[in-house]
């Protein structure tokens, strides 16, 4: 349960229908192996004590007195073991017969959760069976000795894990429109479980696979699924086991079809809280509800689920290629209404033949397009300095050719030799007034032209440079309007390969590859042997780990343990932990020190997750002190 993730396990045991004695034992030998492989909440599938299909058999007294017997076998059988199982049994109270869920742990029934919705169309016929959930809680005796509460407002937390809340909802309760998910998370419930009994059809896995990704995104919430396998297929139906574990909108487990009768994940709870935290639209109101204390163990979870290295960009595939074609739209459509709007006539854009400025162009050329304007309305300038390689500057020249914007060469080595003298540096100090009054003077070049020919300067910083600080105050810092301000660099080289593969201009995507194997630079120092000399992530720290950092630090908030914990398992074998620590103290210590320049940034449009715009993302005060989290991290290293 470390930094807030709890091992969660949807289970598929092997039952035998109208066997109950048959059924605990299967259960409590897959309640063993989930509690060896660390899981701390285990979901079985509905009435899997008896079996969902048996039909008329649940009139018989033999089966009901046999099901209640075998959930106080199990809940026997967990005793000392600190976890919570849910388990499905039909259970009779005041004459009538419930589909219910029992929770249980630790030598007890902490709770029975009845079915409120019962299908009875096509194949199913509940209704024959069963009567809908009480609305209140009520006292069930179980035996001589204890009772359990039964009702659907029932949550189940542990002192273990002070922000977890346990609720439950029954398979068909999913589906419906006043879903009990709903009132379960308003209340606070954060893992809701649904132990199910769904009869498979084509194109209903799908369904369900979608139902469940998109409830645990409306609920803000974990969101864990159970069906029976295929020892309840019988008759008429068949069904295939499949089990699903999701959060807050992903999938992070699922099977069916298979042997495999268990899934595992971990569930970030804290990720969960923190999320509801920050919505204000997201209200709680436990009226009516009983809060469960479960015994649960307290252990450090060992992670298994998939932690990406990228977490801006998607999996490889249809899905990352429609995210990179959204996310050029959105910047594109930006820049539209913004030229529209200040009836600009030109767009003027610095090249450097670096990643920045090369999908800043293609994003303006896009702009263009979608206005119905001659690209050649687009001034493409190259600005060579003291820093300049013919490998960019040729790439810059071939790609402002390639996309049919108007070409200008505007050398700035004159200029801010002249302004070097003015203020009497000398040019063989290469500290970092010469870097910056090179960053500077190409600004003021790009403002002026653009001036001269009723047009905006596009900018070209990306998220992970303003995050850092790697800008130059009032240089490359300023625009009149910052197209790729949102996108991180590991972002940038994605969208560019993306537009390099679907262009259709072979000249084009041969330079744009080369831009995308070229080292990110600023070129701001002279080159060494004709080469670039100024290697930014030899300074700042390799991007896709700020990339990682940023994400985690602006999206969750997680604090530094947490994060340092995460960025180690997803890039295991590629930085060590002592890298990993070193690299994100710069990002605290940077992130913190350059929030001046984030608190006054131009225009640009939102088109990730995250941003930095005073305006809307990210409300910072210049001032803040990062001693908190340096602290935190500093204890790792001590």
């Amino acid at each position: 349960m470390k930094h807030g993730f709890i091992k969660v396990a949807a289970l598929t045991p092997e039952i035998k229908v109208a066997d109950p004695v048959h059924n605990a034992a299967s259960i409590c030998e897959m309640l063993d192996r989930a509690e060896a492989a660390g899981a701390r909440v285990m979901v079985f599938p509905e009435l899997c004590i008896t079996g969902y299909s048996c039909g008329d058999l649940f009139f018989q007294d033999l089966l009901l007195k046999g099901a209640k017997d075998a959930l106080l076998a199990i809940a026997n059988h967990t005793e000392g073991k600190g976890y919570l199982a849910i388990v499905g049994l039909p259970l009779e109270y005041n004459g009538k017969l419930y589909n219910v869920a029992a929770a249980v742990g630790n030598g007890y029934v902490y709770g029975l959760v009845p079915k409120t919705n019962l299908p009875n169309y096509r194949e199913f016929s509940e209704v024959r069976h069963f009567a809908p959930a009480l609305e209140e809680t009520v006292s069930v005796d179980l035996n001589e000795e204890y009772t359990a509460p039964m009702g659907t407002r029932l949550l189940f937390g542990t002192t273990a894990m002070p922000g977890l809340k346990v609720a439950v909802e029954i398979c068909e309760d999913m589906w419906v429109a006043q879903s009990p998910a709903i009132m379960h998370a308003k209340a606070g419930a954060n893992l809701i479980v649904n132990p199910a009994a769904h009869i498979e059809l084509p194109g209903r896995a799908d369904l369900r696979l979608d139902l469940v990704r998109i409830n645990s995104m409306k609920y803000v919430c974990g969101y864990v699924l159970s069906n029976p396998g295929v020892y309840e297929s019988t008759q008429d139906v068949v069904c295939t086991g499949q089990k699903i574990i999701a959060e807050n909108g992903t999938i992070l487990s699922a099977s069916r079809f298979v042997d495999e009768n268990v899934i595992y994940s971990e569930v970030d709870i804290t990720s969960i809280v923190e999320e509801r935290r920050r919505m204000n639209t997201f209200t709680v109101d436990s009226t009516g509800y009983l809060l469960v204390d479960v015994d649960m163990a307290c252990t450090d979870t060992e992670l298994t689920r998939h932690v990406s290295q990228s977490p801006f960009i998607p999996a490889e595939g249809i899905e990352r290629d429609r995210c990179c074609e959204e996310t050029l739209l959105i910047q594109s459509y930006g820049l539209k209404r913004r030229l529209e709007h200040t009836h600009s006539q030109t767009a003027v854009v610095g090249i450097s033949g670096g990643l920045d400025s090369t999908l800043a162009l293609l994003v303006t050329a896009k702009a263009f397009d979608l206005l119905g304007k001659d690209r050649a309305d687009i001034i493409a300038i190259t600005m060579p300095g003291f820093g300049t390689t013919d490998r960019t500057y040729d790439n810059a020249v071939s790609m402002i050719k390639s996309v049919g914007a108007t070409f200008k060469e505007i050398s700035i080595k004159d200029a801010v030799s002249v302004h070097f003298n003015d203020i009497e540096h000398d040019p063989q100090n290469h500290n970092v007034t010469y870097e910056n009054a090179q960053a500077r003077e190409r600004t003021q070049i790009l403002m002026d032209v653009a001036n001269m020919n009723n047009g905006l300067v596009i900018g070209t910083g990306d998220l992970s440079e303003l995050v850092l600080g790697w800008a130059t105050y009032n240089g490359d810092h300023m625009s009149n309007y910052s197209v790729n301000g949102s996108i991180p660099k590991t972002m940038v080289r994605h969208l560019v390969k993306y537009y390099a593969d679907t262009c259709g201009d072979a000249a084009l995507k041969t330079v744009l590859y080369d831009v995308l194997d070229t080292p990110v630079s600023p070129e701001l120092l002279p080159p060494d042997a004709g080469k670039i000399a100024q290697k930014t992530e030899d300074l700042v720290g390799p991007y896709e780990l700020h990339d990682f950092f940023l994400y985690y630090v602006l999206r969750y908030g997680f604090e530094p343990k947490k994060i340092y914990r995460l960025a180690n398992y997803a890039f295991a074998g590629d930085y060590d932990e002592e890298t990993i620590l070193k690299w994100l103290k710069t990002f605290y210590r940077r992130f913190f020190t350059q929030q001046f320049k984030r608190s006054c940034l131009p225009d640009g449009p939102k088109a990730g997750p995250v941003g930095v715009s005073p305006r809307g993302d990210l409300s910072m005060p210049s001032d803040a002190h990062a001693s908190m989290w340096l602290a935190e991290l500093d204890q790792i290293q001590n």
